[in-house]
């Protein structure tokens, strides 16, 4: 059951005007200020004297506590509250791609780079595809050589998060910001690279 379920369970258990089945209630202000124990229908009373809505906030207590709140008010601040935990605690890492060809120029490499940076500075993890075509496949280490390249160039702000690995006909590894993940140094890549052309 997700928070939004328990959240929603939680308000529609809440007993409100004429719903409540108490015979007395100790009631509390708008304010939270303590107004005393006394009968329902007089509790209904001040609630409809002062524009507000008589809700039993605590139905196990003896006597059950009911408070005087405007409903909806209440219940919109409450759908607020749960939406800011969820947006605070649920913080998604996306995973986007770059994807490079073997015989990409200088220029196009700087640039997807530099795409890369930026999409790890907004806390993306990205992972950097080489896509070989054809007989390309043959020369596996120019795509080693371009994925080394890209982690280098990135330097610090980069760790490697899964080593390099050949599907089908692409090769890719992927990079997350550098606070997220353990970093892998550069010679872990070249061991990773090493051992991958050793099997091929």
């Amino acid at each position: 059951m997700c928070l939004e379920e328990v959240n929603k369970d939680i308000i529609k258990r809440l007993r409100v005007n004429d719903m409540i089945r108490a015979r007395e209630v100790r009631l509390v202000g708008e304010k939270g200020e303590q107004l005393g124990i006394m009968p329902l229908n007089q509790a209904q009373e001040t609630a409809r004297k002062h524009n507000l809505d008589l809700v039993e906030v605590a139905p196990t207590a003896v006597p059950p506590v009911c408070r005087l709140l405007d409903y909806g008010k209440y219940k919109y601040e409450q759908a607020k509250k749960e939406q800011e935990i969820r947006r605070k605690s649920q913080r998604v890492l996306l995973l986007r791609e770059i994807r490079l060809r073997p015989k990409i120029g200088n220029h196009d490499f700087e640039a997807k780079a530099r795409s890369a940076r930026k999409l790890l500075a907004d806390g993306a993890k990205v992972k950097v595809t080489v896509m070989f075509r054809g007989r390309e496949i043959t020369h596996p280490e120019l795509g080693w050589k371009l994925l080394q390249r890209m982690t280098e160039t990135l330097g610090d702000a980069v760790s490697l998060e899964r080593q390099p690995a050949l599907e089908g006909k692409r090769l890719n590894i992927i990079l997350a910001p550098a606070s997220t993940a353990k970093t892998k140094t550069k010679g872990e890549i070249k061991e990773a690279q090493d051992a991958k052309t050793e099997n091929a």
